[in-house]
């Protein structure tokens, strides 16, 4: 009989084994998955992701592995008992699962402080999906109480007078800072209480924790060290109302976040008599086995030598360990790595190895600038060759490189490793084949190497789908692509920039062959230039330099069929096969009558909304066919396509600057609507945004955007290069002091010089980060006209700006674009009677335009609607 695997706990623990048992299992097996979120699997570590945009299902980890028919995944159904004489494991709703194999993946739980008052209204955890979705809803509610808008509140001082939301964050470490983080991010106050004498105190010594500290308020954090909560009081309604310290003195809070620590979630494994730790955790030995040789524990729920670990990249090694040990190998689990980085935009921090220099005899190798916010530390054996560990506050820059080599020798002067770009060239030392170059699946040096060798992987990416690494946190990218570059000039194999396997040009030499040539279509392209029918890579970056260069409609002639699926119907497509709509709302301005029009079609079509963070409303829910009569609602009320759709434009985000402001310097948001009107529709490698501060106080946040301008007494400045995301970067200043006209001038050198020069997919600030000189560089290009292509780049700029249509018009008005947007090619208008549609908070689907009409008219034809 195939073995039967019983896994309890859905987190990324349990999808790394499910992973590796499914990839190496060569024999029949049966894994059946129990989870207590109503959820698939999502990535805990990139949580704070959530906050910049992303959604729940963008989170979810890669769901293929339940897609195979030898793995059954039930959501929402834990794991109540387990019996391990009869071996069955018990769930909530009384289903019986047998097993041969049992894995407990439970994880653990946040824990909250024995004080009075943490379990009010309005008192959070940070640890799961839910958590963070919960936080959000509080944080708007509160500021709609406030009187405050959700993405004004930090900013309510100086525009409305009001109080913005106070969120105390209970809590110092790694996942306490995120929280603040989170919480700026929403546009509350965040002030963070540690009980201890410096932040991230498991990780860094004092100067460090001080750098970290001043770096942290530096972004508008308030830091208390030494601060405990005694308890939290409650408002009249029973909700959180302020923080008691135990002088007596109150913090005011609309909300408290406690991050003090996780507790192992051990019941089940206690309930059924395996041995457990005093201080919590299943107990288990190398080979990740209970007291029970059929039960093994991995993740944060394990304890290993007494210790609990909650870290992802232990929890992916104990995986590997018992899926190896479940299909007959004999792996063991090494011990904890408990290397980590902080995830807070701005905020540069890692510690790695014997960061306190515990071992005897350690030496310190540290550099200080505290005008920067620079702290960091090597720690190294008694004889000085050896790493052991380290700090880096400010510039963790060098923590892909200096971690892989903890244990081994570091391969040259240590100062090398610290002090500033450009002071000192670092070491080239090659690292060993046992160095562990991703620690979050634990794959080293010579695993990449032997991808490359004896795999045939030709680049990063197909390392990353071959070994994992990089696959997580990201952390290990540059140096798996710099090994991989180094492995194939060693083979003598050419390292390619191509495109992927049609094309040998890359993004760059593709767009400049495109301009010369003249070429206008993909077929003529890939006939002169490349080889094959193209794919999913050439076909979507193709489509973009013909838009750019050619300025055709994205559905015009063959070219339509190069789109992504989003550009393709122009709209997005969402989990449940519907689509949303975006309409542009320039600079976030809007007009009464046209929010109505908005609302009446949301209401008419039953379609969801939401604000988004570029100040605009998304509509969810619209099935395919709906499009175009959504479309025509919109377009007759003045609106246009927002290209949420496309790699192109998509916000630009404005104060109210000094037409209402009594702080606003100069007219931030006819500046945003200006410049979104001309950047509209502009084809680019990867989406851009901007934002246009009125004033120094930077209540658009425009240091976070591709193009940044803030509002100054002598002008405005501009700061290129930034962006959200899983990387997020601070944009740097490109020039101070501009007039509207020479602004204008430079953004329109600044965006067409990236649209012709960065590689595929590629956004601003990596693409600043690779540009030949950097910011000096770009300056030279775009201010100095150090390479002669000013006027080259203003003309096409001007091209752009004539040549601009609104897409959805354009479609509304051509009966064979229209032909694209029908469910069925053999009912156009009839909608699947199958199809379910979820209710969300309330908002129920009303009867359809065509349901109370009979027919609609769309561009001159009638379509005849059957019910």
């Amino acid at each position: 009989m195939s073995p039967r695997i019983v896994v309890i706990g859905a987190g990324m623990a349990a999808h790394r084994l499910v992973d590796s048992l499914v990839t190496r299992a060569e024999e029949r097996i049966t894994v059946t998955v129990l989870g207590d979120e109503a959820r698939r699997p999502y990535d805990r570590v990139g949580l704070t992701r959530f906050f910049d945009g992303e959604s729940p299902e963008e989170l979810t980890l890669a769901h293929t592995i339940f897609e195979d028919p030898r793995v059954t995944l039930h959501e929402g159904d834990p794991a109540a008992r387990i019996d391990r004489e009869a071996r069955t494991v018990i769930t909530a709703s009384g289903a019986v699962h047998p097993y041969d194999h049992l894995v407990l993946a439970t994880g653990s739980h946040a824990a909250r402080p024995p004080i009075q008052g943490a379990e009010l209204p309005g008192c959070f955890v940070y640890r799961t999906l839910d958590d963070v979705e919960a936080l959000r809803r509080h944080v708007e509610a509160r500021a709609a109480q406030l009187g405050v808008a959700q993405s004004d509140a930090a900013q309510s001082d100086a525009e409305q007078g009001d109080q913005p939301v106070r969120g105390i964050v209970v809590g110092g470490g790694l996942l306490g800072l995120e929280a603040a983080g989170a919480l700026q991010g929403m546009g509350a106050e965040a002030t963070v209480l540690q009980s201890g004498d410096r932040l991230m105190s498991a990780q860094l010594d004092l100067p460090a924790g001080a750098t970290l500290r001043r770096l942290i308020e530096a972004r508008g954090i308030t830091v208390r060290t030494e601060a405990r909560s005694a308890a939290v009081l409650p408002d009249a309604d029973g909700s959180a109302r302020a923080v008691l310290l135990p002088d007596g003195s109150e913090l005011p809070a609309d909300l408290v976040i406690f991050s003090v620590g996780v507790r192992p979630r051990d019941e089940l494994a206690r309930a059924a008599g395996l041995v457990c730790d005093e201080r919590g955790g299943v107990r288990i030995d190398e080979a990740c086995a209970t007291s029970d040789p059929a039960v093994h524990a991995i993740g944060e729920v394990a304890s290993f030598e007494g210790q609990c670990v909650g870290l992802v990249a232990p929890g992916y090694a104990m995986a590997e360990v018992v899926s190896d040990r479940i299909l007959g190998g004999q792996a063991t689990f090494a011990g904890y790595d408990l290397s980590t980085k902080l995830k807070l935009s701005g905020v540069d921090v890692a510690s790695f190895g014997d960061a306190f220099a515990t071992t005897p005899g350690a030496l310190d190798v540290v550099y200080t600038d505290p005008v920067n916010g620079v702290h960091k530390k090597l720690v190294l054996s008694d004889d000085a060759k050896t790493l052991l560990g380290g700090m880096l506050v400010g510039d963790a820059s060098a923590y892909g490189s200096l971690r892989p080599l903890v244990g081994g020798p570091l391969g040259g002067d240590p100062a090398a490793y610290l002090l500033p770009a450009g002071a000192s060239a670092a070491p080239t030392a090659e690292l060993p084949d046992e160095a562990v170059v991703c620690s979050c699946s634990s794959v080293s040096a010579g695993a990449i190497r032997h991808a490359v060798r004896e795999q045939g992987c030709a680049d990063a990416a197909a390392v990353t789908a071959c070994t994992k690494a990089g696959a997580t946190c990201g952390s290990c990218t540059v140096m798996v692509t710099s090994l991989v570059g180094s492995e194939l000039a060693k083979l003598g194999r050419a390292v390619s920039a191509g495109l992927c396997e049609h094309f040998d040009l890359s993004r760059r030499q593709l767009f400049d062959a495109v301009h010369v040539s003249g070429l206008t279509t993909f077929s003529a392209v890939i006939a002169r230039f490349g080889r094959g029918r193209g794919c999913d890579t050439c076909k979507p970056v193709l489509a973009g330099i013909l838009a750019l260069l050619g300025g055709e409609h994205v559905l015009d002639n063959e070219n339509a069929t190069l789109q992504d699926t989003n550009d393709h119907v122009m709209a997005n497509m969402q989990k449940d096969g519907t689509y949303s709509v975006v309409p542009r709302m320039p600079g976030g301005e809007v007009t009464p009558e046209g929010l109505i029009t908005v609302g009446e079609v949301a209401r008419d079509f039953g379609l969801y909304t939401k604000i988004t963070g570029g100040q605009r409303v998304d509509m969810f829910g619209a099935r395919l066919e709906e499009l175009p009569l959504i479309w025509r609602r919109l377009t007759e009320a003045g609106f246009e396509s927002g290209h949420a759709y496309g790699k192109s434009l998509r916000t630009v985000k404005s104060c109210v600057g000094s037409t209402w402001c009594r702080y606003g310097v100069l007219d931030s948001t006819s500046m945003a609507i200006q410049l979104e009107l001309r950047y509209r529709g502009l084809r680019t490698p990867h989406k851009f945004k901007l934002g246009v501060s009125g004033c120094a106080r930077e209540c658009a946040e425009a240091r976070a955007k591709d193009a940044g301008i803030i509002a100054t007494a002598q002008g405005w400045n501009l700061y290129v290069g930034g962006n959200g995301g899983a990387t997020p970067r601070h944009a740097q200043l490109l020039v101070e002091g501009l007039d509207d006209d020479t602004l204008i001038r430079t953004l329109d050198r600044y965006f067409m010089y990236y649209a012709r020069t960065a590689d595929k997919l590629q956004r601003t600030a990596p693409w600043l980060e690779a540009l030949d000189g950097g910011i000096d560089g770009l300056r030279a290009v775009i201010m100095d006209d150090s390479l002669g292509l000013a006027e080259d780049l203003d003309a096409a700029m001007e091209r752009h700006v004539e040549g601009y249509r609104d897409e959805w018009a354009e479609t509304l008005a051509d009966p064979a674009k229209l032909a694209r947007f029908r469910s069925f090619v053999n009912a156009p208008t009839t909608p699947d009677p199958g199809l379910a549609f979820v209710p969300e908070r309330g908002q129920v689907r009303p009867a359809r335009p065509e349901e109370r009409t009979g027919g609609i008219l769309i561009a001159g034809t009638t379509l005849e609607v059957r019910r």
